[in-house]
């Protein structure tokens, strides 16, 4: 007699890296995980010295990715008692996104044909490739002009990180890529597709989550965008969509089988089910435990907030400006998925890690070397205020072309002080988003925070719950995107009945950090003063009371100093 299925595989595609998890269902405990460093580029990411908004990533390392990782993992796994590849119920995959890819007819990418190599327009478009400013605005300035809803579903803004802005920009930019591609699918829809022996573009089964959230995907309004405000934007758009899709799907649907010959190379059977992907941010709420109630954050070089709630005909959800979209089905089949963010968290730190940290803190490692000073530092005590947007600023204002900003600097000011303002401006571009939400009618019980930051660095997870003014739970799993992509996988493979039966199984909760009243109350006056700088710098006419933002950090300083 056959064995029930005991195991699922997620698999995670980040920024950097492929990591494939083996999770036990009958435990929770997790087998085997192997991790696989794209090769191309820099640390994975193909970059052009003269664009400094360009950041694109090469297919063939998704392929060579899949095959090292979820091989060494099941390699790793068979030298585990009890462990047989027959018993992996299904396998989940999350990607980063919006990473679009231009393909041919036949589905493969464009990058992985001699004619295109080396085009940097024929690479996947990563997430945080921010050339396409001009054409998101062009979107959002069209959609308004002809009343269109799309805007409503998506922060009311469109983003130059999102799927239809990156192929204007490929059109307008490298016209010769953009013809040549028969159509374009997202990273997670082209690996499931490839996995699965599925490549045609017509014919592979698409994320809702990925449609809903970057390509203004909704069925109240027929699926993706119409021809006429495609055609309004430029007439090879409009074509391009019957090239596209009609129907996006959510993660516990099956995108396919294992092929054949996929499954000899990573050492499982094939047929095993393919659940439908989605984003990495998504899955990682979902391997968080996330619920009605619980904001997720996925902070990492960025951070992704997520929240989830019950989809009611009596109570609708209403549109929230400024978020990364509300999909039905996009984290959670049956409830509204909410996305929010901030374009730079990670990415704050190792810059100025990388490039401003003076000889004494520089030896070993820097980030553990400030931060060990700046955990000696109250709050206020620097006179420094800080704005996050050295990358753009992704929630609320949605706008590439902000800038980062240190204010209150002095002759005496030092490098642990500056890092700790930059840490406590990610804490208020937090409070920011939590704000805005709660704002709309979707209350925050409790956050949730996964990643390596929140695992590693206490300074940071404190000033968050000071800063926040609640507590910050720190999830115990180190891999939750990659166990959430699990957790689809045994869904879609029929092992468990839905999501919230995995959950049980297998999230976990790890440290809890609360906040402190005394400290709370310094970084309510603190946030003041970085609201007066986001909105004097953020928003169009707004005029701030700049003239005192300086001498009230003074006033924090001193009082702060006692």
């Amino acid at each position: 007699m056959a064995r029930p299925p005991s195991y699922a595989i997620g698999v995670d595609f980040g920024t950097n890296s492929v990591r494939a998890l083996i999770v036990d269902l009958r435990s929770g405990g997790e087998v085997a995980n192997q991790v696989f460093a794209y090769p191309s580029g820099q640390d994975g990411i193909l970059l052009d010295p003269r664009d400094p908004n360009l950041a694109r990533q090469n297919p063939a390392d998704y392929i060579a990715g899949f095959y090292a990782a979820v091989g060494g993992a099941v390699k790793l796994a068979r030298g585990r008692k009890g462990f047989d590849p027959a018993g992996v119920a299904g396998i989940g995959v999350d990607t980063t996104g919006s990473t679009p890819l231009p393909v041919d007819r036949q589905g493969t990418p464009l990058a992985m044909l001699p004619r295109f190599k080396k085009n940097l327009a024929a690479q996947a478009w990563l997430w945080k490739d921010h050339t396409s400013y001009a054409e998101a605005a062009a979107i959002t300035e069209a959609a308004r002009r002809r009343n269109e809803p799309y805007l409503g579903k998506c922060g009311g803004t469109y983003s130059s990180e999102w799927f239809w802005s990156k192929l204007l920009h490929c059109r307008n930019s490298a016209p010769a890529v953009f013809k040549a591609a028969y159509s374009w699918v997202e990273c997670c829809d082209f690996v499931t597709g490839f996995i699965t022996g599925n490549t045609d573009p017509l014919l592979m089964m698409r994320s809702v989550c990925a449609a809903g959230h970057k390509a203004m995907y909704h069925e109240s309004w027929g699926g993706l965008p119409g021809k006429e405000f495609l055609f309004s934007l430029a007439p090879d758009l409009a074509s391009l969509r019957d090239r596209l899709y009609q129907r996006a799907e959510t993660s516990d649907q099956t995108a396919g089988r294992l092929a054949p010959e996929v499954a000899k190379k990573v050492g499982l059977p094939a047929g095993v089910p393919v659940a439908v992907g989605a984003f990495d941010a998504h899955m990682g709420a979902v391997g968080a435990g996330i619920k009605p109630g619980t904001l997720v954050k996925i902070i990492g070089t960025s951070t992704c907030d997520m929240m989830v709630a019950p989809i009611s005909d009596t109570q609708p959800l209403a549109d929230i400006p400024g978020v990364c979209g509300i999909v039905p089905g996009s984290i959670i089949p049956g409830m509204y998925g909410i996305e929010a963010g901030q374009s730079a968290v990670g990415d704050i730190f190792n810059w100025f890690a990388a490039h401003l940290t003076p000889p004494e803190y520089a030896r070993g490692d820097a980030h553990e070397n400030l931060s060990r000073a700046a955990a000696h530092l109250k709050p206020g005590e620097s006179g420094l205020v800080a704005l996050d947007w050295n990358n753009g600023n992704r929630t609320v204002l949605v706008d590439p072309l902000l800038t980062g900003l240190l204010v209150g600097q002095t002759l005496h000011t030092t490098a642990p002080e500056i890092y700790r303002a930059l840490i406590e401006a990610t804490a208020f571009g937090a409070l920011t988003i939590i704000r805005r939400i709660e704002e709309y009618g979707v209350k925050v019980k409790e956050v949730v925070n996964c990643g390596g930051i929140a695992e590693k660095n206490p300074l940071l997870m404190q000033i968050y719950a000071d800063a926040l003014g609640r507590p910050m739970k720190v999830s115990g799993r180190s891999q939750t995107c990659a166990l959430g992509a699990a957790i689809f996988g045994a869904v879609a493979g029929g092992a468990v009945r839905d999501v919230a039966s995995a959950q049980k199984r297998l999230c976990r909760m790890g440290k809890t950090y609360k906040p402190d009243a005394r400290r709370a109350k310094m970084y309510g006056r603190l946030y003041r003063v970085y609201l007066s700088l986001h909105d004097a710098f953020g928003t169009a006419g707004c005029e701030g009371d700049l003239d005192r933002v300086m001498k009230e950090l003074i006033a924090i300083r001193d009082e702060a100093r006692g």
